[in-house]
């Protein structure tokens, strides 16, 4: 099929020094490189019968016609009313950005449009009166934003030693390269006051992340969740685990020998060292923000949100999600 394309305006001063020559227009066409139709309708659009250049060809006029024909020209919606309910859902309920869904839907090759254009059309319905954007006024707020985080003006760890701390510095090499499955980050995401928590547990290579709801920070009640959680994967699939050096970790060596693995600690008060779970907390915050207590959130939504957080596409994996990322793994290992 061969597709129409737009005469230049080099191609509209050829037509008019031919036209000079008294040659036939299927001859201007062929020189030209267009069809002898193009030509055609190219002068009787841009010949005047009335006026001052009445009967006479002008490139520059033509140019301008069909500039002025091409912006008022109707442009298909991309943005329709259906594919703003979709950005909406996965904003408000998968907590996606902009740029995730744009990326992400384009990898699916569903219909998209940039994310430069989403986030236009989230301020524009923000500020806007009109009934159209009624619906979606509150988007806005589902945009993340970073605050300043607050520095710790207590140098001094009052939070009591924890027997067999092993320091990340002798943790193997290998964990910092990120290749492998089953070096797991473990961290606390805590709740309004201190009341409640959810015990956060992240995978470095696949970004593949558990979480368990706790009623406390109590080290007894931490052990029971990791111990129930981790014990039910392949002896050989955790490698390291890396705790945070909280006191709710006391029985670290308890799920290390659960697991057969070792475990080592972070340094106080760095939070780098377990960068890919505070990753991962910060993306949980999104559905369970600072003053949230925890107390009132189910079981059943916890698990909603961990299944949201490995289904959400992420750009470090060309927009790939943890699920994927895991299963890739899994099929190099097995090939």
């Amino acid at each position: 099929m061969k597709h129409y394309k737009q005469l230049t305006l080099s191609q509209r001063y050829q037509i008019s020094a031919l036209l000079e020559t008294g040659i036939t227009i299927t001859q201007i066409a062929i020189i030209i490189g267009v069809n002898k139709s193009t030509v055609s309708r190219e002068l009787k659009r841009n010949t005047p019968s009335r006026g001052s250049t009445a009967g006479s060809y002008i490139p520059e006029h033509a140019q301008q016609k069909a500039i002025n024909r091409h912006c008022l020209k109707p442009k298909p919606i991309i943005l329709t009313d259906e594919l703003k309910k979709r950005i909406a859902g996965l904003m408000e309920y998968e907590k996606w950005s902009p740029e995730l869904i744009a990326k992400r839907l384009a990898k699916e090759s569903e219909t998209c449009v940039s994310h430069e254009t989403i986030y236009k059309w989230i301020w524009t319905a923000k500020h806007s009166n009109h009934r159209d954007h009624n619906s979606y006024k509150r988007l806005y707020k589902h945009l993340r934003h970073t605050g300043r985080r607050q520095k710790r003006n207590n140098t001094k760890d009052k939070r009591g030693a924890i027997i067999g701390r092993v320091g990340i510095d002798k943790r193997p090499k290998v964990v910092e390269q990120r290749l492998r499955i089953g070096d797991i980050e473990v961290d606390l995401m805590m709740g309004s006051n201190h009341k409640s928590a959810l015990l956060v547990m992240t995978d470095r290579a696949t970004l593949l992340t558990m979480i368990e709801k706790l009623s406390s920070k109590n080290a007894d009640e931490v052990y029971q969740k990791m111990n129930e959680r981790l014990t039910n994967f392949d002896s050989s699939w955790i490698k390291t685990i890396t705790f945070d050096n909280g006191k709710e970790f006391a029985r670290h060596g308890e799920i290390a020998k659960d697991v057969n693995v070792k475990a080592y600690f972070t340094r106080p008060y760095t939070s780098q060292d377990k960068g890919t779970v505070e990753n991962r907390i910060g993306v949980i915050r999104r559905f369970f923000p600072k003053k949230t207590d925890l107390r009132e959130v189910s079981a059943k939504r916890i698990k909603e949100v961990e299944k949201l957080l490995n289904y959400r596409p992420i750009r470090k994996f060309n927009y790939n999600n943890p699920i994927e990322v895991l299963n890739n793994k899994c099929v190099a290992l097995m090939g």
